[in-house]
């Protein structure tokens, strides 16, 4: 039986081995990604969630149980490896561990239910019902290790920037944004909805503490099956106080650019694993009119109000590795909480990246009496928001936000085909477990 303490503290992660290490003994432990037979010679590929080495074996000069256990043990099996590394030329990484001790933690049953390699077979369905499993792969490390990057880089900017981070209920007693597509629940004596989103609330902290942000889990009860939607998601929230529409639109653009150049920073070598050269985006703006101007030029169908994922893939083409600020939103397509502009139009604005629409935001209406008859031209009942609008009444000065989703931008950033590869354990209308 491993004693886990003692591992603790002699282990060395693979990432971590480096010259200075070639004649030591050491400790490692991972996953048997690999085996070779070569008669006398047998050779292991040893991973884990910092790299992989070579663990080589010859016959009559390790134990003879070694020697078995390295071509017998299955594939993901669990183990724990003592031995002298070495440096090889002929080894995939520049060096290798001779064994002295071979531990099995835990066999891996076969035949394994998916594919794991960097570059699995397995379609996308199976892959994910079988997630544990799949996140084996190193592809799929190399994206959630940029997603936790993307998350910290964040959670820093928007600290260094004078925002301060908050927790906002997930449980409410109505809409946030108006529609239809809530989850509801039975809450005691009352129904209750689980959020489509923490505007609201966000709302009501900016009006005090001027700058605040989340990292905010939604729920949307649309009935879609896309590669860019979820029924349960997370965003990156912002608000701030004395800003209009442009003030955080600059705050959002310079916050993407932060995000991706701490990816550049620290995820060199998960980039390498995804093939993918980021650059930092640069940032563009344009009205709304603008935008659909452009569609119409290269003969896309437009709408008055929105803009179609054919519109969005358009303007991605036209302005590669770029923040693209759509602003002077017609009022029609927006939520009764952003403001009004005059000539039917907003303060509220999208923003696209790469073809497709990462962030939507604006200015808020805080005039109590105002938002009244925006609920109510929404086909909404004011006395539903009634808590909502009275934190207006008493000192809320103009203020501005958005929301932008996690993997969303995730997906976008990396390239991803289907938004599904950037959430470890997706929820749409068909998928529950795990």
């Amino acid at each position: 039986m491993v004693d886990l303490q003692k591992l603790n503290k002699e282990r060395i992660f693979l990432g971590n081995l480096t010259a200075k290490d070639d004649g030591k003994k050491v400790v490692v432990a991972g996953w048997l990604y690999d085996s070779r037979d070569l008669g006398k010679i047998r050779f292991a590929l040893l991973r884990d969630i910092s790299g992989e080495i070579q663990v080589t074996a010859t016959k009559g000069e390790v134990k003879e149980d070694i020697f078995k256990a390295m071509t017998s043990v299955s594939r993901e099996s669990v183990v724990v490896i003592s031995g002298i590394v070495k440096k090889s030329d002929k080894a995939p990484l520049g060096r290798e561990i001779f064994p002295e001790g071979f531990e099995i933690l835990a066999k891996a049953e076969q035949p394994l239910p998916i594919d794991v390699s960097d570059f699995s077979k397995t379609e996308l369905p199976k892959r994910l019902d079988y997630r544990f499993l799949d996140l084996h792969r190193r592809r799929a490390q190399a994206i959630f290790k940029i997603q936790s990057t993307m998350m910290q880089a964040y959670r820093e900017y928007m600290v260094k920037n004078s925002g301060i981070e908050a927790n906002f209920p997930s449980i409410i007693s109505s809409s946030s944004e108006g529609g239809t597509e809530l989850y509801q629940l039975k809450y005691f004596e009352k129904n209750a909805f689980l959020s489509q989103s923490c505007q609201l609330y966000k709302q009501m902290l900016a009006c005090s503490v001027e700058k605040v942000f989340a990292v905010f889990t939604v729920w949307r009860a649309e009935k879609h099956n896309t590669v860019r939607h979820l029924n349960e998601s997370r965003q990156f929230d912002y608000e701030q106080a004395f800003a209009d529409e442009f003030v955080v639109m600059d705050v959002l653009g310079k916050v993407v650019q932060y995000i991706i150049s701490e990816v550049l920073r620290i995820n060199k070598s998960e980039l390498t694993i995804l093939g993918l050269k980021l650059r930092i985006p640069t940032v563009k703006y344009l009205t709304f009119m603008e935008a659909n101007a452009l569609a119409k030029k290269h003969k896309i169908k437009i709408d008055e109000s929105d803009l179609s994922g054919e519109v969005e893939k358009k303007l991605g083409e036209l302005y590669p590795d770029t923040i693209l600020f759509v602003h002077d939103w017609p009022l029609k397509g927006k939520p009764f909480y952003i403001m009004p502009k005059g000539d039917g139009l907003s303060c509220g604005f999208d923003a696209l990246y790469n073809g497709m629409e990462i962030t939507s935001g604006g200015q808020r209406v805080h005039l109590p009496d105002l938002l009244i008859e925006r609920l109510k031209a929404k086909g909404l009942n004011p006395k539903n928001f009634e808590s909502y609008i009275n934190s207006f009444r008493f000192g809320s000065p103009p203020h501005s936000g958005w929301g932008m989703g996690v993997e969303r931008l995730t997906m976008q950033v990396l390239g991803l085909n289907n938004i599904r590869e950037a959430v470890l354990f997706p929820r749409d209308r068909d998928r529950l477990t795990p």
